[in-house]
């Protein structure tokens, strides 16, 4: 099975499957946002994390492989009074920007192997404007542990030093890592290890 076949089969049931809350992590910078900005949030599967970034006055595109994680999307920012900018694209074909979004945002996408991880981070920083922020939270390697959610290969998974390395051309970079509760719908929940990067570019 393709992992977009593997994605559209997920998102298949009717509820949401990673909630319909915001990650905890992103909602914890509403004070870095600000109404008017332009955001970017990839791989932002069902909306929940798109759709709270409108609530905050952003004017956001969301960007996802699978069209069933999308009708659910719209269907999540009409319940909630929020408009998003739908872009049915995989993130590896994207037509990335360049300096366009105030606020880049990627929440758990760990689905891509290193080489292809390392395209997207480049590309991240090419799209986001200077001075820019870029949000992004995954799991560290003790998740192979807890086992509540993620990629189950050691190489998808996040360390601080990968992300200081990676983001390390940025004029600004935090980045945190640490265990946690989390509960985010069936897909993420329980002890977890994360490991959560705020960057100006």
């Amino acid at each position: 099975m393709s992992e977009k076949a593997r994605w559209e089969s997920r998102f298949a049931v009717d509820h949401y499957v990673f909630g319909t809350a915001p990650n905890a992590f992103l909602s914890r910078q509403a004070g870095l946002l600000r109404p008017g900005l332009s955001a970017l949030s990839i791989a932002d599967g069902e909306g929940r994390n798109g759709v709270w970034l409108a609530e905050q006055g952003l004017k956001v595109t969301s960007q996802d492989f699978s069209p069933r994680a999308q009708v659910k999307a719209q269907a999540l920012a009409k319940e909630r009074g929020v408009e998003l900018s739908l872009v049915l694209a995989d993130i590896l074909a994207f037509d990335w920007p360049e300096a366009e979004y105030d606020v880049i945002v990627g929440i758990f996408f760990q689905f891509l192997s290193p080489p292809d991880r390392a395209e997207v981070f480049a590309a991240i920083q090419k799209a986001v404007k200077p001075g820019g922020l870029i949000l992004i939270e995954g799991y560290g390697l003790r998740q192979l542990e807890y086992g509540t959610g993620g990629p189950k290969i050691a190489e998808n998974l996040y360390s601080q030093e990968l992300l200081e390395q990676a983001f390390s051309d940025c004029a600004s970079v935090d980045v945190t890592a640490y265990d946690a509760e989390i509960d985010e719908g069936p897909g993420h929940s329980g002890m977890s290890a994360l490991v959560d990067l705020v960057a100006r570019r």
